[in-house]
C-alpha cells in the first residue's frame, strides 16, 4: 500500500528501509509527529493554567480520538507483541512527547505557584493528567467504533480531566490545596 501510494517500486521502498518493521516504525513516527505538532503551539501563561490544560486536553483528545489516531493505536497494540520496537517507537513519538510537553507546562505553573506537585513531581503529574484525559474517552471510542463522540462530549471529557487535576494539584482560590494553607 505504501509503495503504491508513493508511486515507487517495492525494491525502492526496501532500499530505504531494512524490513517491514523499520518501514512501519518510520510511518508511526511521522504520523505521531504530525499529530503532536498540533499541540506544540499551546503555551503556558501565568494565571491561565486551567485554560492551558483545557486546550491541551481538547487537542490531545482530538488526536487520540480521530479515526487515524484510533487506527494507529489499534495497529500498534495488535502488533506490539510481534514488533516490540515498533510499540516502543510509538510510545516515545506519541504519548511520551505529549507527557513531556505537559510536564513542561506544569513546571512553569509550579514556578508561578499555580500548582503544588508535592512529592510526585512534574513528570508523574503530567502522566496522570494525560491518563485522565485519554483513559475513558479512548476506551469508549475503541470499544464503540461506530459511535463518534460529539464536540460537546469531547469538551465534557476534557473539562472533567482538568477539573479533577486542578482539584488535586491546583493552588487557585477555589482549590483545596489553597484553602488548607490558609
Amino acid at each position: 500500500m505504501i509503495q503504491r501510494e508513493a508511486g515507487v517500486s517495492k525494491s525502492t521502498v526496501y532500499a530505504h528501509y531494512a524490513n517491514k518493521e523499520a518501514l512501519f516504525t518510520a510511518v508511526i513516527e511521522a504520523e505521531c509527529a504530525a499529530f503532536t505538532n498540533t499541540v506544540h503551539g499551546i503555551e503556558f501563561r501565568p494565571g491561565k493554567l486551567r485554560e492551558t490544560l483545557t486546550r491541551l486536553a481538547r487537542a490531545y483528545l482530538d488526536i487520540v480520538l480521530s479515526p487515524g489516531g484510533l487506527a494507529m493505536f489499534r495497529v500498534v497494540i495488535a502488533e506490539g507483541p510481534r514488533f516490540p520496537k515498533l510499540a516502543r517507537a510509538f510510545y516515545l513519538a506519541g504519548p511520551q512527547v505529549m507527557t513531556t510537553l505537559v510536564a513542561g507546562q506544569l513546571a512553569s505553573a509550579a514556578a508561578s505557584g499555580e500548582v503544588d506537585l508535592g512529592e510526585i513531581g512534574r513528570d508523574t503529574a503530567a502522566s496522570l493528567f494525560i491518563n485522565l484525559v485519554r483513559g475513558e474517552p479512548q476506551l469508549q471510542c475503541l470499544t464503540h467504533p461506530d459511535a463518534a463522540p460529539s464536540s460537546a462530549q469531547i469538551d465534557q471529557w476534557a473539562n472533567a480531566a482538568v477539573v479533577t487535576f486542578m482539584r488535586a494539584y491546583g493552588r487557585g482560590e477555589d482549590s483545596p490545596n489553597k484553602r488548607s494553607q490558609s
